[in-house]
This record gives C-alpha cells, structure tokens and sequence, in this order.
C-alpha cells in the first residue's frame, strides 16, 4: 500500500473553543505530549471531525457529488457531468475524485488509529466515562470510514463475499496491512461497531430520558444543557443510536435481516427522535424552517461554510451545476399518483422557468439563510436518519411479517404527507419497487440511493428510459491508479 496508508499521520486537532494544535508531522514527541491529557485525547478526536467533514469527504464528495449523479438524479449539459452519469470511471475527473475520496478516507482513519493505539495505557487519564466515549467514537468512525470504502470499492456482500477488497486497517505502522475480503471487512466493521456500542451504552448522554432532542433554541431540547462542551451535541457525533443504526445498515448489507431489524427496532422504539411537524418544515417564516428533518438526524456532519457554499453552488443558486428537469423531479416523486401531497416535493425544489428550454428545479435542502438572519438548527450533512431505520425495519421485516413491513413503510409516508397505505398484500417484486422509490426520494442528495441499488443489485433506469444491468462495471469503483498493484 502507499505510504499515506503506513506513516504516522499528522493530528488536525481542533475544539470549538480552542486554536489548532501545532503539531509536526510524524513526530514522536508530539504525538505523545498530544495524548499526556485527556484534552488532548478530545482535541485528536474533535480533528477527527473536522477531517471527516471537510468537503474531500463527508461535507461534499461522499454527500453531494458524483454518487449522486450515478443515481440519475439530475440532467446535464455539461459534457464530463453527462460521462460521469454513464458510469464511466475512466474520467480524469472520476479518477482524481476517487484517489481524493481513497486518500483522505486512509488519512482520517489514520488519526482514529492514533487514538486507539495508545488510550488503553492512558485510561488513568479519563474521568467521568470520557474514555468509553472517546474510545467508542473512534471505534464506530474507523467502522463507519471502512464501510463506506467498502460500498464503494468492494463487490456487494451479495454477489461476491471472497474478493479481495480493501485493507481494514487498524494499527499505526510502516507495515502493510492486507486487502481483505468483502467478508472480512463486514465482520471488522461489525466488531468494531459492536465494540463501540458497549462502550457508549453505560455512558453516552444521549440515552437517558433527560435528553431531549429539539432545535437548539426549542423550549424543551437539552441538546446543550450538559456542563461540558465535549458532550452536547451528541448528535453532531457518533453516538449510541448512530452507532446502533449503522449497525443496522451493515447487517442489512450483509443479508443479515434479523441483527438488522434488532438494532433499527432499538432507534426507533427509543422515541428518542421525533418526527418532524409539518408546521416547522413549511414554516413562512425562514428563520423557523426546518428543510432537513434536523430532529430526525441520528448523527449529522457538522457542516463549515465551505461545505454549506459548495453544496449550495451546486444546486441551489442561480444556473447551478447540478439541476433537474421538471418531467425528471415529477416522476421521481410520483406527481401523478401518491406524489401531490409529498412534502419533499413541495418544499425542496424551487420551480424555474426561462424561455427555450424545459422547466427546472433547483434543490433547496442545504439553503442556509444569510448572515444576521438566523436559522432554526445548525445546518449538518445528513448520516444516519430515523427514516433509514423505517425503510430498513420495513425490508428486514418482509420475508416473516409483511404486515410489520408494511406499518413501518406507511409510517415513514405519513410522516411525509402521504396517505396513501401499502397494501399488505404486496408481493416482494412490488416491494422492493416500492423501496427503491422511496430511498431515492427521502435521500436526494445525499448520496444513498447509489449504495440501495448495489446491495440490492438493482438494475439503474435513467431519466430516458435507458436500462443499466446490475454488474460490477457500475457498482465497484476502480481503485486509485498508484493502489492497483497492491491488491493481488
């Protein structure tokens, strides 16, 4: 493997009342004057973060860019936009996103390593559960970081569990660590995340009954009532409930349905996170609007400016890059049938029209007022919703309770404005329709519909009626150019 993979990373280490740490690469000395205090364990981590959600990964390429062209999401004019839509990864631009998304993934999981390698001999150092905290959390991101690899540049469990994938790598080391198989990657995705949940469910604040999710000025939320900065906030990081969802997603991938409904049962029979009201999504009044279903969040991606422009760049101002037809939105959504009530259709597009060319939508779920009027929550990259924990409850369910299946299903519909049942005499074909559709409305742009398709191993239909058969060719990423050796 490449050197990024083997050296000692470089700490971005950074607090939200803190300046960055200045700490020389590679060095020794510096890592250990970082991990003396249990600061320095929280400031290492909150790096983690920022790393993490910078737009190379969470805040812009793995949320909004080209997994979610894949999906057919958008019309182009732009020729390179139209290639990368036909999956051809043969792009220089395909190409150098890739070695980005690969580069930077290695790196964070990098800096999660420096945490676990050394936070057992310092457990002396932690007081009030911050080292099942902290030790959790970097356990779940390092899970989270490698499956997500996985979805993009392994086979699906489904169709080919032996290949060689990618290296789970979990020492700090001149060494190089192994590809492993999709099989193995699940089962160390698996341990780790079951690893993490153990540690966080004696202490993470979020479990008890006296916290409270709400918008941050909500008269009843406690989201920011604990005494110490380092734990408010839990859902702009890994928690429990995240970690319990992820789990879900991974045991689903796996086609293990049992595993999976247990821990999305867990999140949503916790009442932990409230559906959002119809009141605050359609609110006149922009500075109490809420376009994200933000109580729904599990854990979000603390979104910086720079993530907030680009997304915005790309689909919400004026002739943005990435942009729909009206035929393409009204079909997505089903305008014809169970679509003229979905609350999704009427408040995330913005309907534009010019002369000589078909009608628009421009997407407005990441729309951030601007400065000094403000916003009803903080704006965060979606990564795990109460939604998902519907939809996969519903397909984990199918095959021994349709009638669960389906309540789950309807539940997530109503709670969008749509009140039109699944019948519960469905047949699996027409099921597995009825998800599908579903992913690909409730998580436009967020780049899951991609993931949905490949476990599934779904045909992609485009916006002109064009069939892409389900293969490898669209659904395994090639790696970097300077990795492809170190496979075999």
């Amino acid at each position: 493997m490449k050197k990024y993979l083997l050296i000692i990373i470089t700490l971005i280490a950074f607090t939200s009342c803190k300046k960055f740490l200045d700490i020389q690469p590679e060095s020794d000395i510096s890592k250990e004057e970082l991990f003396t205090t249990e600061e320095g364990f929280k400031e290492a981590l909150n790096g983690a973060y920022v790393g993490l959600a910078s737009p190379n990964l969470y805040g812009g390429n793995l949320t909004v860019s080209n997994l979610d062209i894949i999906a057919q999401n958008y019309q182009f004019n732009d020729g390179v936009l139209q290639k990368i839509a036909t999956f051809d990864y043969t792009l220089p631009d395909w190409m150098g996103k890739i070695s980005t998304i690969w580069n930077n993934s290695y790196k964070s999981i990098g800096n999660v390593n420096q945490i676990l390698e050394v936070i057992d001999d310092r457990k002396n150092l932690f007081k009030d559960g911050n080292y099942n905290i902290i030790k959790g959390e970097a356990l779940a991101l390092r899970a989270y970081m490698h499956f997500d690899l996985l979805r993009m540049f392994g086979p699906s469990y489904k169709n080919n569990p032996t290949f060689k994938a990618m290296p789970y790598v979990t020492t700090v080391s001149t060494k190089s660590t192994p590809y492993s198989t999709v099989s193995e990657v699940i089962d160390q995705v698996i341990s780790d995340l079951q690893q993490a949940k153990a540690l966080l469910k004696t202490t993470d604040p979020i479990i008890p009954a006296s916290y409270v999710v709400g918008y941050p000025n909500g008269t009843k939320t406690t989201e920011l009532k604990n005494a110490s900065l380092f734990l408010q906030n839990r859902r702009h990081r890994i928690n429990y409930y995240a970690v319990a969802g992820e789990l879900a997603r991974v045991y689903l991938y796996k086609g293990d349905n049992t595993n999976s409904l247990s821990n999305a049962r867990e999140v949503i029979e916790s009442l932990k996170f409230p559906w959002t009201v119809k009141e605050d999504f359609f609110a006149a009044d922009v500075t109490k609007r809420d376009r994200i279903f933000y109580n729904e969040i599990l854990f979000g991606w603390y979104a910086s400016k720079d993530a907030i422009d680009q997304a915005n760049g790309l689909f919400a101002k004026d002739n943005p890059l990435y942009s729909a037809t009206a035929d393409q939105i009204n079909t997505i959504y089903n305008l014809g049938t169970v679509g003229a009530d979905d609350w999704r259709y009427k408040q995330w597009f913005r309907l534009v029209k010019a002369a000589n060319v078909a009608d628009r939508f421009y997407l407005q779920k990441y729309v951030v007022n601007s400065s000094p009027v403000v916003n009803l929550h903080p704006m965060v990259m979606p990564a795990l919703r109460l939604s998902e924990m519907y939809l996969i409850a519903a397909e984990a369910s199918f095959d021994t309770d349709v009638t669960k299946a389906a309540d789950y299903f309807n539940t997530l519909r109503i709670h969008r404005g749509i009140g039109t049942q699944l019948s519960v005499g469905i047949s699996k074909t027409d099921f597995i329709k009825e998800l599908e559709g579903e992913y690909r409305k409730e998580f436009y742009g967020e780049s899951q519909n991609f993931y949905m398709h490949k476990r599934l191993n779904l045909p992609v239909v485009t916006t002109s009626g064009f069939i892409y058969t389900p293969s490898d060719k669209l659904f395994v990423f090639p790696l970097p150019v300077d990795e492809q050796a170190y496979r075999n």
